[in-house]
């Protein structure tokens, strides 16, 4: 299968077959964010904290398109994970994810080279769009 966007004719959604590592603590976000990407055809893998990300991340970087990473979780905050991420690979595509509005930790993570931030609760269209803008860019 050829990697790269498609767009669902039926919906007009941008779809792909990339592979996204997921980060976040919470089940809940976890189901409905799987399914999400799921059915815009992506490959999800699953992390439920920080260190369990970078042990993913380290060992399949070059499979990994996205990371679609939570700012607050226990342990290793967000900010923390993003900053191991570069240290694996400078050039690690991320959306941060939060439930809070942007803050001043949001922007500062921004300013270190995040890709996009993404409030949740996700939705569809907005997820499918920045997912497929940040992949698609060099």
């Amino acid at each position: 299968m050829a990697t790269g966007s498609t767009e669902n004719p039926d919906d007009g959604l941008s779809t792909g077959d990339e592979t996204i590592l997921l980060v976040d603590d919470e089940e809940v976000i976890i189901d409905v964010a799987r399914d999400m990407l799921e059915i815009l055809g992506y490959r999800v893998i699953v992390a439920q904290d920080g260190q369990h990300a970078i042990d993913i991340y380290a060992g399949l970087k070059d499979e990994i398109a996205l990371v679609i990473l939570d700012m607050v979780m226990p342990g290793l905050s967000g900010a923390d994970v993003f900053q191991a991420l570069k240290t694996i690979n400078p050039k690690v595509k991320v959306i941060l994810a939060s439930g809070y509005i942007m803050s001043r930790q949001v922007a500062a993570v921004m300013e270190q080279g995040c890709r996009a931030f993404m409030p949740k609760p996700y939705r569809m269209e907005d997820l499918a769009e920045t997912i497929r803008a940040i992949i698609d860019k060099a």
